[in-house]
């Protein structure tokens, strides 16, 4: 099936006579008509569902969906995005080991790495995503356990070049995990690539009506986790009666072990409603993705004329430093969010976008309603001076979210937020 019919169609497959609309399980636990099956079920020699922090048919069908969609394996979905980025690390690394990620990525995510992780005893090296190979290379340690990026940067809006940094990865045996929230499998499939393990927050485009908050990471099975650099992955798991992950589960050791240990014991979870309402947003992925692309386009091409505009940041315009890189990795269109900067700084931005009437003015991003927000006192006011640099962004910078209103309406709005300025 193309991706357009696997949007409709792959998850969930309903028998003779059941229902055509994939169904809400709301439940907590599953009933079994001994404690043998049970018992197999806790060693993992058997499969279904015993408890719904672990795993739940509805969100089952949405994990299957989303891997078709990537190319991968399988998948285990998250309360959030951040919640996958976290576990999607933790899988891999524990207190003394490194990871590297490059520096224009999500704040929230920034945080995380800088802040968190390094409570945790988890280093992290920011690195420049268009610095040369060798430069990179430099970074790499003999405890460093993964590389870290996004496919398109939020809210930088750089493309990252997933084929440099998958030769990266792979020639120091660490996997390449990649962020592709913005993206979506529509426009660009990492592991396509090269990527070992992809991640979104599907609280953004995959969902896209913003009723949702969630996350999911997905294994592309192709990463080989039977080296000396990873025992938890080949050594007994003592907490789930001496399992070896790479000999039991061959090539879904990663998601396995991602399920059964991390899940198991952070209890990040969604329930069976989000999972029914993400579903439904993946079911129209595609159509609007499109919607949005040529949205967005259209947008970018007007800003880009404007004489109170400094500057826009979006691959789709041949003028973008990442444009190249655009057509390499997304021929289908660089979705609908937009950087940009207004001249006169963070007090000629805010008197724009206070005087929007169309777009929203929200902390939130990739909706079917164009919506907007200023990173450098929202999502990145954590940063300091120095990181907002690194991560792409100025305090002037405004995030638009092109939506699917008609695009006069989207235009005719933001000259006379212009006006005002």
């Amino acid at each position: 099936m193309r991706i357009e019919t696997k949007c409709l169609h792959e998850g969930y497959h309903p028998q003779n006579g059941e229902p055509r609309a994939l169904p809400i399980y709301q439940s907590t636990t599953y009933t079994y008509d001994s404690t043998e099956h049970i018992g197999k079920l806790f060693d993992l020699t058997a499969e279904g569902h015993f408890y719904s922090r672990i795993s739940n048919p509805t969100v089952c069908a949405v994990e299957d969906k989303i891997a078709a969609l990537e190319g991968g394996i399988g998948a285990l979905c998250t309360t959030s995005g951040q919640a996958a980025s976290l576990i999607s690390i933790l899988n891999i690394l524990k207190a003394g080991d490194h990871f590297i990620s490059v520096s224009k990525i999500y704040g929230g995510t920034i945080n995380l790495f800088a802040v968190t992780l390094k409570k945790l005893g988890i280093e992290c090296t920011f690195v420049d995503p268009d610095a040369p190979e060798e430069e990179i290379q430099k970074q790499f340690r003999p405890n460093t356990k993964a590389v870290f990026g996004e496919t398109i940067a939020n809210p930088a809006l750089s493309v990252l070049d997933i084929e440099k940094f998958a030769r990266l990865a792979h020639k120091n045996q660490v996997p390449l995990i990649v962020d592709n929230t913005f993206a979506t499998p529509i426009l660009c499939r990492p592991i396509e690539y090269g990527a070992d393990i992809v991640i979104h927050s599907t609280t953004k485009y995959m969902d896209g009506h913003a009723v949702q908050l969630g996350g999911i990471i997905v294994d592309s099975g192709n990463f080989n986790w039977n080296n000396e650099k990873y025992p938890e992955f080949n050594e007994p798991d003592e907490s789930y009666h001496g399992v070896i992950y790479t000999k039991d589960f061959g090539k879904s050791a990663y998601i396995t072990k991602a399920r059964v240990q991390l899940m198991r014991d952070i209890g990040a979870y969604p329930s069976a409603h989000a999972a029914f309402l993400l579903n439904l947003g993946l079911e129209t992925l595609a159509v609007r993705m499109e919607r949005h692309c040529s949205n967005a386009q259209k947008v970018a091409e007007y800003l880009n004329s404007v004489a109170k505009v400094e500057n826009v940041n979006y691959p789709g315009l041949k003028n973008d430093p990442y444009y190249n890189l655009a057509q390499k990795y997304l021929p289908r269109g660089c979705s609908g969010v937009i950087s940009f900067t207004i001249k006169g700084g963070r007090e000629s931005a805010i008197k724009f976008m206070d005087g929007l009437q169309l777009a929203s003015n929200v902390v939130h991003v990739a909706d079917i309603r164009t919506c907007v927000l200023h990173p450098a006192s929202s999502t990145h006011r954590q940063l300091t001076d120095e990181q907002l640099i690194a991560a792409g962004i100025t305090p002037g910078l405004i995030r638009l979210s092109v939506g699917l209103e008609h695009i006069d309406d989207i235009l005719e709005d933001l000259e006379q937020g212009l006006a005002r300025i």
